[in-house]
């Protein structure tokens, strides 16, 4: 198995960049991150006024798949994500939706053992590791790692996960894929600005679709195809999102705009990803039960 290490990463993608490391398809690979941080923080009396935030979320990469071609979709299986030992929570005034009752900076840095996290002696939850910044070549727009758009990047999607499968439109020769900002365990919307943010080893193997079209990232979990948006506003990712899902039911099971907005309204289930970046993200969750092959027999 390759292993690709952090030492190599970006802090944009973009239709010129260059790859780091070179991948044929049908192969696994281990990828190593640094945490959303890039390890600046090692110690509690270090703040986020302290630290570049320049290089936030920088992401391993780029890996270029051979025989990935443009207008091909570039499937990602994610088999294992390992984490390193230390994650990072911080407060900070502005930082998140309450930020503005944060008056005094701070920042802990948490024990991650025995598949839990220990917030105290009292406090421990579950680790429930996902990958928060992965992508592929923009189409033009040379976009920040720590922002999501059509490309993915920074969508901060707790399903990207251990067990689940994301497919990417490929906008240029390559693909050109790149990841990071790992966490031990965030909720929806990632409310106060972070989750536990972490770095860590990804397993995956890439592969690729020909034939068909997507025009941004979707998620496949056990019982959920999961299209992803981003807009400016809630209100903006969702309508989105709800167009991309109302599209691909047309398309694959043959019915009409009418029918697919009732079924969307009848069966999906609008997920809020992250409401703290730049653009805010959105998923809207179809059940297998209603579209059981992503690109239809």
């Amino acid at each position: 198995m390759k292993f690709f290490s952090k030492e190599k990463t970006i802090n944009y993608f973009s239709p010129y960049i260059e790859p780091n490391f070179t991948v044929n398809l049908e192969e696994t690979i281990m990828v190593e991150t640094h945490d959303c941080y890039g390890g600046q923080i090692n110690s509690e009396s270090i703040l986020r006024s302290d630290i570049d935030l320049g290089i936030m979320n920088q992401a391993t990469g780029p890996i270029y798949v051979n025989n990935l071609t443009k207008n091909d979709v570039l499937k990602v299986t994610i088999s294992d994500i390992n984490l390193d030992d230390n994650g990072i929570m911080i407060t900070s005034p502005g930082l998140g939706i309450l930020g503005e009752e944060i008056k005094t900076p701070t920042t802990r840095i948490l024990k991650v053992r025995d598949n839990k996290i220990h917030f105290d002696k009292k406090i421990s939850i579950p680790v429930k590791p996902m990958i928060g910044v992965i992508g592929v070549a923009t189409k033009k727009d040379r976009i920040h790692t720590a922002i999501p758009n059509s490309h993915g990047g920074n969508m901060d999607t707790k399903d990207i996960t251990i067990g689940s499968t994301i497919y990417f439109p490929v906008f240029q020769e390559g693909g050109l894929l790149a990841l990071g900002d790992l966490h031990a365990s965030m909720g929806d919307g990632e409310l106060n600005g972070t989750g536990v943010e972490i770095g860590g080893r990804v397993t995956m193997k890439l592969s690729k679709i020909s034939g068909k079209q997507i025009s941004s990232p979707i998620l496949e979990t056990e019982q959920y195809f999961q299209f992803i948006s981003s807009g400016d506003t809630l209100d903006k990712a969702i309508k989105n999102c709800s167009i991309t899902a109302i599209k691909h039911l047309q398309k694959y099971l043959l019915v009409n705009f009418q029918t697919a907005y009732r079924l969307l309204s009848a069966t999906c289930d609008i997920k809020v990803s992250q409401i703290v970046n730049k653009l805010v993200t959105v998923r809207i969750a179809v059940p297998k039960k209603l579209l059981n092959k992503l690109f239809g027999e």
